[in-house]
């Protein structure tokens, strides 16, 4: 496939060169394409571009920038260019604000989430929210004991860009969980909180979860 990444952060970078890895091919867009120079050089196959041209580039789409960006970059990358397209949600609505006893502060309320806003303002694209439970460093092809694959929950309204996920979700692998529709990401995004806490009160930044099943 052809993946157009939205964000040049290292969970952009991270998940870019993972699809590089896997055999897709990958465009970063940035407004910074000089932040990019080191990646470039470790992903001589990857491409970096603007955010439209990624938006144009992309079969499917990764949004990976900070919460409070998402609308703006998603205009950005062009509307057309977001219509009928599969796009990543991996982002959190983190405020910002200090974590509170390692709580993250979140802009939504409880029965709102980040990923029914972005349904909401871009309804011809298919939203689906995963990678935003997990660090960076553990989004591709994690390795914990006895080879168990750690747990991605996903959700969104479309059943065909959730199997797209699922199967990039097993290429790096990851099981799937998927939390239903758009609405299930009031419980998915709150899981950055949870999976944060241990990192700002232990230093603990390389777990995942798992859901277990009888």
């Amino acid at each position: 496939m052809k993946v157009g990444v939205l964000g040049s952060g290292i969970v952009g970078q991270t998940l870019a060169a993972g699809f590089l890895k896997h055999g897709h091919e990958a465009m970063i867009g940035t407004r910074e394409p000089a932040k990019l120079a080191e990646w470039n050089k470790a992903n001589p196959k990857g491409r970096v571009g603007s955010t439209s041209e990624a938006g144009e580039f992309g079969e499917i789409l990764v949004l990976a920038v900070k919460g409070g960006a998402a609308v703006d970059v998603l205009f950005s990358a062009g509307e057309m260019n977001l219509s009928g397209k599969t796009i990543i949600d991996t982002c959190n609505p983190i405020a910002e604000a200090p974590p509170l006893h390692g709580v993250l502060q979140f802009t939504t309320g409880p029965n709102e989430s980040l990923m029914e806003q972005l349904q909401k303002e871009f309804p011809h694209a298919d939203f689906v929210k995963a990678f935003n439970s997990a660090g960076a460093p553990q989004m591709v092809n994690p390795q914990y004991a006895g080879g168990i694959r750690p747990t991605m929950f996903i959700c969104g309204n479309n059943e065909a860009a959730k199997k797209t996920v699922t199967g990039i979700l097993d290429q790096f692998g990851w099981e799937t969980a998927d939390m239903g529709t758009v609405e299930g990401a009031r419980a998915v995004e709150p899981l950055c909180m949870l999976w944060c806490i241990l990192g700002f009160t232990k230093n603990e930044w390389t777990h995942a979860f798992k859901l277990l099943r009888k």
